[in-house]
């Protein structure tokens, strides 16, 4: 069960707003995430379901916090030097320990342009090696999109890339008596997107493999049979606790309901048409309604681009 309405959880953030007014720079104020309690010694930090915007520092997303007997495991280290502080002290006042480990569960510029801060600040920072290779690919049109949305408070950010690498489809690691399991499932929105398992508490920090409460958005990068086949994969898991790369921390439930039905129902739709040859206007005139997703947060901004990206993709055959 999720713990984020009791009178304790709001009283815990409350409290770290107050320590995070004093702990960090006024220009990195306020602190646009929320921390949920998923299991015992792990938490969601939950971002805010739109676009990157300058007030909420690119932490358009959901972050992860681990606490272990020798310190805090942070999932994600954010997309510039002020959104790494504030992720970084939102860990530690979670757990009471520094962040000995960050690990990157992918390339979007929230997933990693923090890593310079944190590993100035002492962690280790650990990624798949097919994940390193997708941020060196995408690291100067991120920086580009970031100053135009974040401007001065960009100020400092460098690419920095993991120092310990990781390969292989499962890798696994153990720090302060946590065994977690890093697992590259396929590639997903952006090549070289892993998966964060903690197979003791059930819970899967997913990346952007799994967006709920949110539409997921199919990129120039994404591949959308391989994000579904990715997604298949990672059902085989059958994780009590979902942490997404967007949205709140869920079940397999509505992980299913809001990806894995979303990919199959887009994935499938323009394979059928692009075998057909019938063209992108049929598959947007089949497709383009689809109301079983409407109510998903971007549904407006983002189906049609999505089915149109598909059908052009799967045309070419990839």
């Amino acid at each position: 069960m999720i713990l984020r309405s009791s009178f304790g959880q709001a009283m815990l953030l409350v409290v770290l707003a107050c320590m995070l007014s004093q702990a960090l720079p006024a220009a990195a104020q306020p602190a646009p995430l929320r921390a949920d309690v998923v299991a015992p010694g792990i938490w969601a930090l939950v971002g805010p379901i739109g676009g990157p915007t300058r007030d909420n520092h690119a932490l358009n997303a959901t972050y992860g916090v681990v606490a272990t007997d020798e310190g805090t495991i942070l999932i994600d280290s954010g997309a510039s030097v002020q959104g790494a502080k504030l992720l970084g002290a939102m860990a530690q006042q979670l757990t009471g320990k520094p962040v000995r480990w960050v690990i990157n569960t992918g390339s979007q510029h929230h997933r990693w342009l923090g890593n310079d801060h944190l590993q100035k600040a002492g962690a280790q920072v650990i990624a798949h090696q097919r994940t390193v290779q997708s941020q060196r690919a995408g690291a100067a049109a991120q920086m580009a999109e970031l100053q135009s949305v974040l401007g001065d408070r960009l100020e400092g950010t460098r690419p920095l890339y993991a120092d310990r690498l990781l390969d292989g489809a499962r890798s696994a690691l153990s720090l302060g008596g946590q065994r977690i399991e890093m697992l590259d499932l396929g590639d997903a929105h952006f090549p070289g997107d892993t998966v964060v398992w903690l197979p003791a508490a059930g819970v899967a920090f997913t990346g952007d493999l799994v967006y709920v409460e949110r539409l997921l958005s199919l990129a120039p990068a994404s591949n959308g049979p391989s994000w579904l086949a990715a997604f298949e994969r990672f059902v085989a898991l059958s994780p009590v606790h979902v942490v997404p790369g967007h949205g709140g921390p869920t079940n397999m439930a509505t992980a299913q309901a809001q990806t894995g039905a979303y990919l199959r129902f887009v994935v499938n739709g323009v394979a059928r048409h692009a075998r057909e040859m019938a063209g992108v206007e049929a598959a947007l005139a089949e497709l383009g309604d689809a109301p079983a997703f409407a109510q998903l947060a971007n549904f407006a901004q983002l189906h049609r681009s999505n089915v149109n990206r598909a059908y052009l993709r799967a045309e070419v055959g990839n």
